[in-house]
């Protein structure tokens, strides 16, 4: 919940001036309310469009909520469902965020699908047990098919805001859980094309050493994203 439409506006257009050639896939989701104008800086560029919510259905009474409907006609191409803020803060269910994942699978939208302990479920030994069933609960009557439009963003809920760090060490063994489980349910095959990002505390100065590790397929950028000078040496990381 940062930035008004204006200051939005502002930060796209820099990004997309300083990101015209970049190789990798980026993506920006600002607030629902700057959706529209966003939409119009980003448009013919090579940044896709992300809402950073949306509801469990389709249409009817849902007082304050945001359709896929509406977010497709506002051009948005990708939807970030179950992030960390959504589950802990709002007491969001694996059950809601299936509903949400499944129907913006329905109309043809990219999914990212955020999956990550607590601190205390870390130190309890319950890192992987959460994350799988975050991750499957989330997952459930998605196919094969479908699964190629979704992107696993793992955030350790215990490295945000607790002066814990998760090294790239740490984040590469989770990633390389989620990936063997992937492709026990859904092959080998599956599993490899899976891009799995990592969500927690991304900045410039560790980029490098998160992006070098096997398993670790790109970025999930929180408050690194909201100014150019933090989120461009992300984006351009092998530049740096």
């Amino acid at each position: 919940m940062h930035y008004t439409t204006t200051e939005a506006m502002a930060l796209a257009e820099a990004l997309t001036e300083e990101l015209r050639d970049s190789p990798h896939r980026v993506l920006i989701a600002p607030p629902f309310t700057a959706l529209s104008a966003v939409r119009g800086v980003v448009n013919n560029s090579n940044i896709m469009l992300g809402a950073q919510n949306m509801a469990q259905a389709e249409s009817g009474a849902h007082t304050g909520e945001v359709s896929v409907g509406m977010l497709k006609d506002l051009g948005v191409q990708a939807v970030i469902l179950g992030h960390s803020e959504r589950r802990h803060v709002y007491g969001e269910t694996n059950e809601l965020v299936n509903k949400k994942v499944q129907l913006a699978l329905k109309h043809g939208m990219d999914v990212i699908v955020c999956v990550g302990e607590t601190l205390t479920e870390r130190e309890a030994g319950r890192a992987e047990a959460v994350t799988e069933d975050q991750l499957f609960g989330s997952l459930a009557g998605v196919s094969q098919q479908d699964l190629a439009q979704v992107t696993v963003a793992y955030e350790p809920v215990w490295a945000i805001g607790t002066g814990k760090t998760a090294t790239p060490e740490d984040a590469d063994a989770m990633h390389a859980f989620i990936r063997k489980r992937i492709g026990e349910e859904y092959g080998q095959a599956a599993a490899e094309a899976l891009i799995i990002q990592y969500g927690g505390s991304v900045k410039p100065d560790n980029i490098k050493d998160l992006m070098a590790k096997e398993n670790i397929d790109g970025a999930l950028v929180g408050g690194a994203s909201l100014k150019t000078e933090t989120f461009l040496p992300i984006a351009q990381y092998e530049k740096a």
